[in-house]
């Protein structure tokens, strides 16, 4: 994607300013396309409604109607919007909702035509995510204390985290009908309400158990959202945010830097791949896409980045056992 500078003053979009009524109701007709059609999960369809949100007050501001929107009208959006330093990966999200939001305007003949359809992304840098080592994964997990109940719901989350490789939106999601601990299987629930399930081991069951007597403990006679898997001291559902605060906590603690909870699941693929396991299976696990589907560029980046990590298993095997390495 070619941006250029469109020589105006238009960074400066002030966010929190009202659409117009008419714009207002294109987005919340295209909000519910997504939730009710397009079926995209709640954080998808969050993110898609603020990024065209934002668009929408940017051609507000330059006076320019949605009907008479052109391909370069686009470019000098992203080019602004790049301009405030956010990264290639934030612009290929910002234009994937904007090219969703034009195809939605067309098909819906709001719009005589679709000017994103040739609106190119920017190249990605493919890089290697983090992880941690089995090692540091034991480190981390030795660091929660199992006295208070909010430590024990932790050290339990984040077993669940690591036994199944599922994102931190499945982990807050999870019910407790998902869960089978006797089995030791979870039924995880993924983007487009796809369903995959999941083993899970004994040390994962184990935290499991003994957060449910906690909780069971704590809990009862209390009026709270027995639906969900983990609840917060109020007896709500846990939040990703909250999360991701205890996990860096926690991470300090164990001096492993700054994580997050795509680092865990990171370290779950890295460490089944290390440990033998094909990448059929991984992306069963993930919820990946097959090789072959594969279409847009972040779902390519992913599996090939799960690709590098097992040729990599491979160099380092050859090199060790090959007579002449």
């Amino acid at each position: 994607m070619k941006l250029r500078d469109s020589g105006d003053n238009s960074q400066g979009i002030k966010y929190g300013v009202p659409l117009i009524p008419r714009d207002e109701k294109i987005l919340e007709s295209f909000t519910n396309y997504l939730r009710l059609e397009r079926n995209l999960s709640a954080n998808t369809v969050a993110a898609y409604q603020s990024d065209v949100r934002h668009y929408l007050l940017y051609l507000n501001q330059n006076q320019a109607p949605l009907a008479s929107v052109k391909q370069d009208r686009i470019t000098d959006y992203l080019w602004t919007q790049k301009q405030t330093g956010i990264t290639a990966r934030t612009v290929c999200r910002q234009l994937e909702a904007i090219k969703c939001f034009h195809r939605y305007l067309f098909l819906q003949e709001i719009t005589p035509t679709d000017p994103s359809a040739k609106v190119l992304s920017p190249k990605l840098v493919s890089k290697l995510p983090s992880f941690l080592s089995e090692r540091q994964v034991e480190r981390l997990l030795a660091s929660v204390p199992q006295k208070r109940e909010v430590d024990i719901r932790f050290k339990a989350m984040l077993e669940l985290l690591y036994a199944t490789g599922m994102r931190v939106s499945e982990l807050v999601q999870c019910r407790s009908s998902q869960l089978d601990i006797e089995t030791g299987f979870v039924r995880v629930i993924g983007k487009g309400n796809k369903e995959r399930i999941v083993p899970i081991g004994s040390a994962c069951r184990y935290a499991l158990k003994k957060y449910f007597e906690v909780r069971l403990k704590k809990f009862t006679g209390k009026k709270v959202n027995e639906e969900f898997l983990f609840l917060t001291k109020y007896g709500r559902a846990m939040a990703r945010g909250e999360f991701w605060r205890q996990l860096k906590a926690h991470a300090r603690k164990s001096n492993l830097g700054t994580l997050s909870p795509h680092t865990i699941r990171h370290s779950f693929a890295t460490h089944l791949l290390a440990g033998g396991s094909d990448l059929k299976t991984l992306q069963e696990l993930l919820d990946l896409k097959p090789l072959q589907e594969l279409l847009g560029p972040s779902s390519l980046l992913t599996t090939q980045i799960y690709t590098h990590l097992q040729t990599r298993q491979l160099k380092d095997l050859h090199r060790k056992y090959h007579p002449r390495p």
